[in-house]
Formats: C-alpha cells, sequence, structure tokens
C-alpha cells in the first residue's frame, strides 16, 4: 500500500468517528482579572492608546494615524455580501491577556493554556511542527521555534518582538508595501490597529523541511482580531507555513480584518496552508497577498468554514520571468452564511503560469459565491492561467454563483476557465447505504471526496480537521 492511500483510508477512518462541536466552540470567561479590554469603537485615542501599549517607534504611530484617516474616507463595500450588521462603534479593538507572551509552554496562564490544549496546538508542536505561535485575542501568548531551525538562520517571532527589536528596518521597509492601506476600507482599519501576528525571514537556499504554524483564537466576544503575517522567503529558501484559526459563537458580532503579506524571492518556494473555521457570528474580511520574483512559487492550499460573512480572495502577482501560483482551495457555506471567496492571479513577468482549483459547497439556504480575477499584462508574453471552478448543493434553497473576470492585453498568452455546478447523485448515496453505511455519513464521505484537492494537499493532522469540519457541517453543527 502506497503513501497516498494509507493517507486516505486514515482520513476516511477519521471523518467516520466524528466529531464533537465542542472542540472549537468552548469559551472562556474574560475577567478584569486576567484580561485587559480597550473600549469598543475607533477613535484616534484609541488608536494612539494601542500604539503606546505596544511601544511602537514613532514611524508605525504615524502609520496608524494616517491609516485612520484613511478608514474615515474611504467606502464600504457594496458589491459582495451586505456587512451591515457590522458596526465599528460596538466592537472593542484590544483585547489582551495581562501575562506577556512566553516561550515555555509550562508559563503559559492555566486557561489560555488549557484552550490551546483542546485545540491540539502543543500536540501538534511536539510531533510535527518547527516552530509554533499561538494567539488569544489581539496578542500572541506563546512562540517558540526548534533550535534547529534557529540554527538554520531562520527568523520566527512575533510581530512585535521584530517590530521594536533588530529586525525593524526589514519590518519597515516591507509592512503592508504588498496590502497599503488604500487599498480598500478594512486594509485601512488594519493598519490602523493591527495587532499581533508573526514575522518569518528564512534566509538563501534554506530549505526549512517541517511547517511552521500560527494558530489564531478569538475568545472575547464583540472584539476584532487583526493579526499581520510577514513572511520573506529568499533567494532559493522553502518553506510551509500553517495558519488556523478558530472562535467560539456569541449572539453580537466579532470582526476578522488580519493582513498577509508574502515576499518570495527568486526561485525560493513558499506553501501557505489555512484552515479557518470562525463562528456564526464572525465578518471574516481578511486580506492575503503574495509577490513572487523570478522562478519563484507561491502555493495557497485554504479551507474556508464557519463566519456569517466573508470576503477573502488570496491574490499572487507574478512579477518575476517564469514565477508560478497555485491556489486550491474550499469553502462551505452553511445556513445563515454568505462565504464570498476566491483568489486573484496578476501576471507581470514572461513565461509566468497559475492555476486556480476550487471547491465551493452550500447547504442549508448558505451562499456561497466565487470570486475570481486573472490579470495577464501586455508584459507577461508566453503565459498561462488555468481556472477550474466546482459548486456543490445539497439541497434546493442553497445559493451557489460563480463570478469570473479574466484581463489579457497581450495575444501571446492561453487563458482557460472552467466551472462545473451540481448536486450530491442519489446513485452515488445508494451504493454507499448498500454496503451498511448510514445515508448522513454516506453523503458526508461523498462531500470529503469532492473536498478531496484541498485536503490531499495538507498534511494529516490538518487533512483530518477538514474533514472533521465538513462532517460538523453536514451534520448542522
Amino acid at each position: 500500500m502506497n503513501q497516498e492511500e494509507t493517507k486516505q483510508i486514515n482520513q476516511d477512518r477519521i471523518l467516520s468517528e466524528g466529531i464533537e462541536r465542542e472542540l472549537y466552540d468552548f469559551r472562556d470567561e474574560e475577567t478584569d482579572a486576567q484580561f485587559y479590554r480597550m473600549k469598543e469603537g475607533l477613535t484616534e485615542e484609541i488608536v494612539r492608546e494601542i500604539s503606546e501599549m505596544k511601544h511602537d517607534p514613532e514611524w508605525m504611530l504615524e502609520f496608524r494615524l494616517k491609516s485612520l484617516a484613511l478608514y474615515d474616507q474611504i467606502k464600504m463595500p457594496d458589491w459582495g455580501p451586505s456587512i451591515d450588521g457590522l458596526n465599528m462603534d460596538n466592537i472593542a479593538a484590544y483585547v489582551r491577556s495581562r501575562s506577556d507572551m512566553k516561550g515555555s509552554w509550562d508559563e503559559v496562564p492555566e486557561d489560555i493554556k488549557n484552550a490551546f490544549e483542546k485545540l491540539g496546538i502543543p500536540q501538534a508542536e511536539r510531533e510535527s511542527l518547527a516552530g509554533v505561535g499561538a494567539q488569544y485575542d489581539s496578542e500572541l501568548v506563546y512562540h517558540s521555534v526548534r533550535e534547529d531551525v534557529a540554527k538554520q538562520g531562520v527568523v520566527y517571532t512575533d510581530m512585535e518582538s521584530a517590530l521594536t527589536g533588530e529586525y525593524e528596518q526589514m519590518v519597515k521597509d516591507h509592512f503592508m508595501k504588498l496590502v497599503p492601506p488604500t487599498d480598500h476600507k478594512f486594509a485601512a482599519l488594519h493598519g490602523a490597529v493591527w495587532s499581533g501576528g508573526s514575522f518569518v525571514y528564512v534566509p538563501k537556499g534554506v530549505k526549512v523541511e517541517i511547517p511552521l504554524q500560527s494558530y489564531f483564537r478569538l475568545n472575547a466576544k464583540g472584539a476584532g482580531q487583526f493579526e499581520h503575517t510577514l513572511i520573506i522567503v529568499d533567494e532559493g529558501a522553502d518553506l510551509h507555513f500553517i495558519e488556523g484559526c478558530s472562535a467560539p459563537k456569541y449572539n453580537i458580532a466579532n470582526l476578522h480584518a488580519g493582513c498577509v503579506e508574502l515576499y518570495v524571492r527568486k526561485n525560493a518556494r513558499l506553501r501557505y496552508s489555512t484552515i479557518e473555521n470562525w463562528s456564526r457570528n464572525m465578518y471574516n474580511l481578511n486580506t492575503k497577498r503574495a509577490i513572487v520574483e523570478e522562478g519563484g512559487v507561491i502555493e495557497w492550499v485554504s479551507g474556508s468554514f464557519g463566519s456569517h460573512e466573508s470576503y477573502l480572495y488570496p491574490t499572487s502577482v507574478l512579477k518575476g520571468e517564469g514565477s508560478h501560483a497555485e491556489f486550491t482551495g474550499v469553502t462551505f457555506a452553511g445556513a445563515g452564511q454568505n462565504l464570498d471567496t476566491g483568489a486573484k492571479m496578476i501576471h507581470i513577468g514572461k513565461n509566468t503560469s497559475s492555476f486556480i482549483d476550487t471547491k465551493s459547497i452550500s447547504k442549508g439556504g448558505g451562499i456561497s459565491t466565487y470570486r475570481s480575477s486573472v490579470e495577464i499584462r501586455k508584459s507577461a508574453e508566453g503565459s498561462k492561467a488555468s481556472v477550474n471552478c466546482g459548486s456543490l448543493m445539497l439541497d434546493s434553497i442553497s445559493r451557489s454563483d460563480t463570478i469570473p473576470a479574466v484581463d489579457v492585453r497581450t495575444d501571446k498568452a492561453d487563458v482557460g476557465h472552467e466551472a462545473k455546478i451540481g448536486r450530491i447523485s442519489d446513485d452515488a448515496v445508494f451504493y454507499l447505504m448498500s454496503r451498511g453505511i448510514p445515508e448522513s455519513e454516506a453523503r458526508a464521505m461523498i462531500v470529503s471526496g469532492f473536498a478531496s484537492p484541498v485536503s490531499k494537499e495538507l498534511p494529516l493532522e490538518y487533512a483530518a480537521e477538514m474533514n472533521n469540519l465538513i462532517k460538523m457541517e453536514m451534520e448542522g453543527g
């Protein structure tokens, strides 16, 4: 039996065993003794207070204030899902544990440690990760990197340490250069109130053999999380970075408006994998962008679950000749969810190539919209782009839309697009039931198979988590 067959059997086994929603939906009581919570709203006073608490250099305070001014000027988006239920006057932009970030797991406060233990973070670190950053609300509470990885010259730390330490100039040279605050209203919001996140630098020629991971947990109700992830993979280097997210459900709105900036240098390779499992009171307005130089490769692997409304379109800017980008994603929209997701590819260099493969699933009246943009500029002669999107609707009350955009400015390019939409085959369900599998489990297995292009690209433990999330969605959890 080969490795792929073994992996699939393990995934199917884990899927069939089931999972309880409590794994993600637990919450910790927010007490004044253990947590500091800034007042709700967004004002210059709040931005200055965040900057002061984080010991920002002067240039960062100026950046925050300029971003705040832009936020006040830029209009709300009016082309996607409605976000009328989101009111910044009711959102606390900054909530943190009164404990400082720890480098030893034993020193993390017990309640926070228990939360991450339930999510399996320490176990994952011991078994399969080169380094871990764990963020709880607005700040990291734990960060570590394996000694052998650090000896390779790999820098993996929290954004605040990078900003106020020896990597300040590197941060200044790259921070929000790919995603400027002028980009859209929530990029400006992020620039004003960002907090937490990870900074990674992989030196020339270094290949990190096992993944790094950051996990973001938003526990506070009526709060926002605005982490910033900045990764620089230098010439000829190689890295796999994994991002996980979750939150308990409340009856008031929460907001996630993080930002991810990825710099892939000449002949470097970066795989960025994400499993987002936000609660259904969350507005997920995240922005992710990568720029790829000559011969470089960026690979996105994305699973989008949970959240009430989502705007999420990871973007690859293929600047260098022969650079390549792939996006593989799955989105599951259940009852009360409107998830607008997709990907963008911008071809600038000659002989660049990109491939988008997405799957969207709708159930219980959920709305899933696939929105893509492929832009091939005049300078991108010899470039190739392919888009393949499939949609699966599990009932007659759900909705799935496909909105592709293709802009080609040169005759010397090869571009293809394919889209399919359908329902679960009754014959396939009957076949599995005839083999003794209950109907609900049979349907979950079929959906899991539909999403397999994503799960097979993930490490086993994360593929198992994704299959578990699909099973929960199928059960209405």
